[in-house]
């Protein structure tokens, strides 16, 4: 089967899927639609945004679907009429059902961002980097009805590297599935893409992070902590409380000395950094924000909220809340 014959519709919504769509593009592949969720009010206007895949598809004159549900009829039928024969996913965003499974005669194929059996779900490029994998990867697989069930069909690695955050992985994640992808596509055509059961036995979930996720906890580790902060970089984002403000977290620095200080005691407040004691080594903090305020460095931050040496961090504002009503 050459490419001409092959008729692809992609599904995918944000920038993690865009190096997928642009390798098929270059790669010379027939894509004859893609599905995207719709616009979304975004940014203080709240105005109506596309999502970055259609941008790509509109660009390249590829027609463009937006159901707001995809279990209708209508959608169905919108996906039949385009005699498609694969369906290739990369973070559509929503749960294809059996129905919509079954149009295309040789199924589904997704772009998933772990090595599966590991971390199926919503999430696993951040979980990756919160449970301190040194590395992860992409598996392009067939689709089934279950949540990251179905059989391997290629899988690729990277190294997770220990400055890398949810947003630095992703990126380089995404032109992984990309080129993962068509080589797939290759591998199809050439009868060369066997399927590969899953190892039920290994699987873990990633599931969907919830802004409580982003407490940081100061006894922990701080190797624990730096994956909390980088993990969850750019959102839902680490948090701490000072003084009962809440204060975001970045740019974390392991620093392996013998920890002597309190758990969350800022030990060091200058240009170069907050030194925060953990429960075993200390972590050095580099950027910062304030509640309704902006990311910056700590030299910036510093030089408007002066932090004393010291200080502690806490885990919650009512500590801080109940200190001074007992007074």
């Amino acid at each position: 089967m050459s490419k001409k014959d092959l008729r692809i519709i992609f599904m995918g919504t944000p920038e993690f899927a865009v190096p997928s769509l642009q390798a098929l593009i270059d790669h010379g592949e027939n894509v004859v639609a893609v599905v995207t969720q719709p616009d979304r009010p975004k940014g203080r206007g709240r105005k109506l945004t596309k999502p970055p895949v259609k941008i790509l598809a509109e660009n390249a004159g590829i027609p463009v679907l937006q159901p707001t549900k995809v279990r209708t009829d209508d959608f169905i039928e919108s996906l039949k009429s385009f005699s498609p024969d694969l369906f290739l996913v990369t973070a559509y965003g929503r749960i294809l059902t059996e129905n919509v499974l079954a149009v295309p005669p040789l199924g589904c194929i997704n772009v998933h961002g772990s090595i599966l059996p590991r971390y199926r779900g919503a999430a696993p490029v951040q979980w990756a980097i919160l449970k301190g994998e040194k590395e992860t990867g992409i598996t392009i697989m067939q689709m089934d009805e279950g949540m990251d069930t179905g059989d391997i069909l290629l899988p690729g690695t990277i190294p997770i590297e220990e400055d890398d955050t949810a947003a630095t992985l992703a990126l380089k994640l995404s032109q992984l599935g990309g080129s993962l992808l068509v080589e797939a596509l290759d591998r199809l055509r050439d009868n060369n893409l066997p399927p590969i059961k899953q190892n039920e036995t290994k699987a873990t979930m990633a599931p969907l992070l919830e802004k409580e996720n982003g407490l940081i906890e100061w006894q922990q580790t701080a190797r624990f902590v730096s994956c909390k902060i980088r993990g969850l970089d750019p959102w839902p984002t680490a948090y701490t409380f000072l003084n009962g403000e809440r204060i975001r977290l970045y740019k974390p620095e392991i620093i392996k000395n013998l920890c002597t200080d309190p758990p969350g005691t800022i030990t060091e407040a200058n240009k170069n950094g907050l030194t925060v004691a953990t429960g075993k080594d200390y972590l050095k903090v580099h950027e910062i924000q304030k509640d309704g305020g902006r990311r910056m460095p700590i030299s910036a931050f510093l030089s408007g909220h002066p932090i004393k040496a010291g200080s502690q961090f806490t885990q919650a504002a009512k500590l801080v809340i109940k200190a001074q009503n007992s007074e």
